[in-house]
């Protein structure tokens, strides 16, 4: 029981210290940069509009429902939170350092940060077995959804982090164009949401893609390839992932 109590202590703790400096990170701001300034240095596609960023208000905001939801004594016993265990406040530590690493701009270490945020959200998702089990309406909305949104955004900033680093060491692509590097991710990232739309039925995993490809497509507007790539590979996304799951649920009626 006590293990039990300090790990729903620590979860409710890494979330208010993820908040606190992230937040702190540009009313400060921290080394006297924002971090969408630093962003704007990189001169790359796979970047979306300024305006898409605001979803981290949603993905704190979903944290904040499972920090509280999980403390409750009424929770004490719940099995899906027992199952995360360490790895959200193993994310935390990884968010808050990729944040001083991005702000004092030691762009090489910023990937490897990014990475341990990415895969321990990839074990979260999966030991919450999202998809897949009988979960009650309260853990699949105070549970499952922020870490379905959470890894949505973090496949998206994983992807633009890879290349942004790029970028900063001047990799040429082999010689192929920045825009048709930019198809390519966005052809795989689509190949991603696709898989989790068929595996998981995970339509708020694909929405949160679709929000950030419409955001490329907004920002490069004056880039066509780009521009038509991100809002194919959005369209088809949406109608594949709603396509999934009116097929669970026209299966589900029909045992």
């Amino acid at each position: 029981m006590k293990k039990t109590t300090l790990l729903r202590a620590g979860n409710a703790i890494a979330f208010l210290a993820t908040v606190i400096v992230n937040g702190l990170a540009n009313a400060l701001p921290l080394n006297g940069l924002n971090t969408g300034e630093i962003s704007d240095r990189f001169d790359i596609f796979f970047v979306p509009a300024g305006y898409v960023f605001s979803i981290w208000g949603l993905i704190y905001l979903l944290l904040a429902g499972f920090a509280i939801y999980q403390a409750l004594p009424g929770q004490r016993e719940n099995q899906l939170v027992d199952q995360i265990g360490g790895w959200f406040i193993l994310s935390a530590v990884a968010n808050i350092v990729w944040i001083f690493l991005w702000h004092y701009e030691v762009f090489t270490l910023t990937l490897l940060a990014m990475v341990t945020l990415l895969l321990s959200l990839i074990v979260i998702y999966v030991r919450l077995d999202i998809g897949g089990g009988n979960s009650s309406r309260a853990d699949q909305l105070l549970i499952q959804l922020p870490f379905q949104v959470y890894l949505g955004w973090i496949t998206v900033a994983t992807i633009a982090n890879v290349t942004q680093l790029l970028y900063f060491v001047s990799w040429d692509g082999f010689g192929i164009a920045p825009a048709t590097w930019a198809v390519v991710m966005l052809i795989v990232a689509g190949l991603v949401g696709t898989l989790m739309s068929f595996k998981r039925r995970d339509f708020p995993y694909v929405l949160v893609l679709i929000w950030a490809f419409v955001g490329i497509a907004v920002k490069h507007a004056d880039t066509q390839l780009v521009m038509v790539t991100a809002y194919a590979v959005a369209g088809l996304l949406g109608v594949i992932g709603l396509g999934a799951i009116l097929g669970q649920r026209a299966r589900l009626r029909g045992a």
